[in-house]
């Protein structure tokens, strides 16, 4: 009989999640990550094996996180109607915390080079989406709201831009006004360019 496996995937994934925010992800090695963790390669490899399969556990954990946070937040709103785009505002409600965004960052620009990775975020987004328009009364403002707090949430998780609260919270109150929106229906061909 074999010895029993001790190792902690989850303590793993937080090594290399430290990896990822201090270093980057494309300087992410086996090594690096065991190193983090306080365990050998080995330890590392089992599950995962290899770089590829390490940032990819990484990112879909969260994922997973990020779908386990927003249910938990839906339960709390009542009624079926707009459940999911005011649970994205509520989750929103506050920035994000400043250790989370090196990671954020640096798991951005691997999403945008990796052809696999894009293609759940990608499929991620397609069924947020989905979900929105299907839950809302007013699918076109819903949206229209997704968009513009995913706006908010780039700048912010990517440092580009951060409002001061007072502004934020406006922000957020005049997202959560176009969730209700009954958009018209705008002639682009009388828009000019400056």
């Amino acid at each position: 009989m074999g010895r029993k496996r001790v190792i902690d995937q989850q303590a793993i994934l937080d090594a290399a999640e430290r990896v990822v925010g201090r270093d980057g992800a494309a300087n992410l090695t086996v090594e690096a990550v065991a190193k983090e963790a306080g365990v050998n390669k080995a330890s590392v490899l089992y599950d995962h094996k290899s770089k590829q399969a390490l940032v990819e556990a990484v990112v879909d954990r969260a994922f997973e996180r990020d779908t386990a946070f927003h249910a938990g937040i839906e339960e709390q709103i009542d009624g079926p109607e707009d459940r999911a785009i005011k649970g994205r505002i509520l989750a929103t409600a506050e920035p994000p915390p400043e250790a989370f965004k090196a990671v954020a960052l640096n798991l951005s620009a691997t999403l945008a080079l990796d052809e696999g990775l894009r293609r759940k975020m990608q499929e991620s987004q397609a069924r947020t989406i989905a979900r929105i328009e299907e839950t809302s009364p007013s699918p076109r403002g819903a949206l229209l709201a997704y968009l513009a707090l995913e706006g908010l949430k780039f700048l912010e998780h990517l440092d580009f831009h951060h409002f001061p609260r007072e502004d934020r919270d406006r922000v957020l109150r005049e997202i959560n006004w176009l969730v209700t929106a009954q958009p018209g229906e705008i002639d682009l061909r009388g828009v000019k360019a400056g």
